[in-house]
């Protein structure tokens, strides 16, 4: 019998949230940490797939890009400004700066500002 490979999706529609096979990488570092996020907008590709994780935290703007609101229905921040990431949200962010096909999305810890998910976590 020949298995054809998982697309990732669910139900193959490419509007519809992926499938999580687990949590990210970097989940035991942040579980109890405070955490702040920002996206770095030059390198936003627009995709969604933040607004999908987490769309208290993630917004679509005017021009298409993805934006972190300063609270869930606050105003969208600007290219680098930090939003703290509510504790119960704290997984999908991590999630969504981990799936990323832009890799623009950045979680930090609050209280020394190490990067935990995104393009320069370690």
């Amino acid at each position: 019998m020949t298995q054809i490979p998982s697309t990732g999706m669910v139900g193959g529609s490419r509007d519809e949230v992926p499938a999580r096979v687990g949590r990210a990488t970097g989940e035991d570092k942040v579980m109890s940490d405070d955490v702040r996020v920002w996206i770095e907008q030059k390198l936003c590709t627009g995709d969604g797939l933040c607004v999908q994780y987490a769309p208290e935290v993630f917004e679509f703007g005017e021009d298409g890009l993805a934006y972190v609101k300063q609270k869930a229905e606050g105003e969208l921040l600007t290219d680098g400004e930090q939003a703290d990431v509510p504790a119960g949200l704290r997984l999908d962010v991590i999630d969504a700066a981990d799936g990323c096909p832009g890799n623009c999305i950045h979680v930090v810890r609050t209280a020394d500002g190490v990067e935990v998910a995104g393009p320069d976590a370690a």
